[in-house]
């Protein structure tokens, strides 16, 4: 399966944070091969290491539920809850229709994926925010 149709296909939403614990956990167990795609930026060549992937992992979990302050997740998808190769994470500050109910899909702001990405159109505007977040944490990118 290529890279658009694993992204357009079937995925299943982190609806509670400690089922989001246990995705994180699963990827953490399979920490090779994954590319951090920041959705409306410079695509990846090259997956990420280990060290990488937990700093992220970390970072956007903080993120998350710092400024999802919900006793819900609900904005973290995977194609698979027991061995994942893709996940989508969406921003808490736009959120907009995620399920494309409204006519537009807002698409995720960061993918996680061992398939190599291709570019994911985004016409919104990247917040300023968000790219000094990402370049904190991978500042040669």
């Amino acid at each position: 399966m290529n890279f658009q149709e694993h992204y357009k296909g079937r995925f299943t939403n982190m609806l509670r944070w400690p089922q989001l614990d246990k995705l994180w956990d699963k990827v953490k167990t399979q920490p090779n091969d994954w590319y951090i795609y920041f959705v409306g930026e410079t695509l990846p060549t090259v997956p990420v290491d280990a060290t990488e992937l937990n700093q992220f992992i970390q970072e956007i979990d903080q993120l998350l539920r710092k400024e999802h302050d919900y006793d819900y997740c609900g904005i973290v998808y995977a194609d698979d809850k027991e061995t994942p190769a893709m996940i989508k994470i969406f921003d808490p500050n736009n959120l907009g229709a995620v399920c494309g109910t409204s006519g537009t899909v807002v698409p995720p702001r960061w993918l996680l994926t061992r398939i190599p990405p291709e570019a994911i159109v985004d016409d919104a505007p990247t917040p300023a925010n968000r790219k000094r977040w990402w370049q904190r944490l991978f500042p040669v990118r």
